[in-house]
């Protein structure tokens, strides 16, 4: 394995495995394939890491390193083709779907790049709306304040389409910051984002992972979200390769760079 000066070495915490570990986040020797014709493709290699509480982590890594699959994996939207995932302790393959559904709707957030609003309701209902369709009563005190700290206090009664591709992602994070998760993944969470509101996203991403019992795993392409993550993990070839824990932007430029002109190589 590649490392670098102040480096930490991938491996699990000290005296826990994936099977025993009760992190928010466990996965060992991940492998995913696909099939494409008659051939099989092998996306993830074996992938194993850990996310602790209280921790926001960063994946990055060349186009088609791998970086999806392997978040797709972790949150239980795709099964691994081998290898082991578990959420809070417990293995996902354990799982019936209606109890993968329940973890998913009380215990994870997903920001992804598809907003996934509901074009007649307000940005305001749209934030309500898990809580609306779970038969709860929503928070409006939080609501507001969860609006509030992503910058559209403003647009509260606006709807999607008169909105900007930015603040729709601002409305699908706040739907996901007010839910409380435990577990947070988000891919690219401040790619249609300028600069001011994606330091607002960001702030807020971590945040909620340095709250206790809550963490965020976060892919990214930018360096300075990944920079301000706890610890950056490197993917190339759907191999996790390096990591870096409080690197600066530039640092984390550079080490991006040169996985990039290594890949398939």
């Amino acid at each position: 394995m590649h490392t670098t000066p102040g480096t930490t070495v991938l491996a699990p915490a000290a005296g826990a495995t994936p099977h025993t570990s009760t992190a928010p986040i466990a996965a060992q020797d991940v492998r995913k394939a696909y099939q494409a014709g008659k051939e099989t493709v092998e996306i993830l290699h074996g992938v194993s890491l850990q996310v602790q509480e209280q921790e926001i982590v960063a994946v990055m890594g060349p186009s088609g390193s791998g970086k999806s699959t392997l978040l797709y994996c972790l949150a239980g939207l795709e099964l691994p083709s081998d290898g082991f995932v578990a959420i809070g302790g417990r293995p996902l393959a354990s799982l019936s779907r209606a109890d993968l559904a329940r973890m998913r709707r009380a215990e994870l957030g997903f920001v992804f790049q598809s907003y996934n609003l509901i074009p007649t309701l307000t940005a305001t209902e749209n934030v309500e709306l898990p809580y609306t369709l779970g038969g709860k009563r929503p928070p409006a005190e939080l609501i507001r304040d969860t609006l509030a700290a992503v910058g559209l206090t403003d647009r509260a009664q606006a709807r999607p389409p008169s909105m900007s591709g930015g603040e729709q992602q601002r409305v699908a994070l706040a739907r996901v910051l007010a839910q409380q998760p435990r577990v947070i993944f988000a891919d690219e969470p401040t790619g249609a984002l300028d600069t001011r509101t994606g330091e607002l996203v960001l702030a807020e991403l971590v945040r909620s992972a340095h709250t206790p019992g809550r963490c965020v795993l976060v892919v990214t392409h930018d360096p300075k979200v990944a920079a301000a993550c706890d610890r950056v993990l490197f993917m190339r070839d759907g191999l996790l390769v390096d990591e870096l824990r409080g690197a600066s932007v530039g640092r984390v430029a550079a080490t991006l760079a040169g996985l990039s002109t290594q890949q398939g190589a």
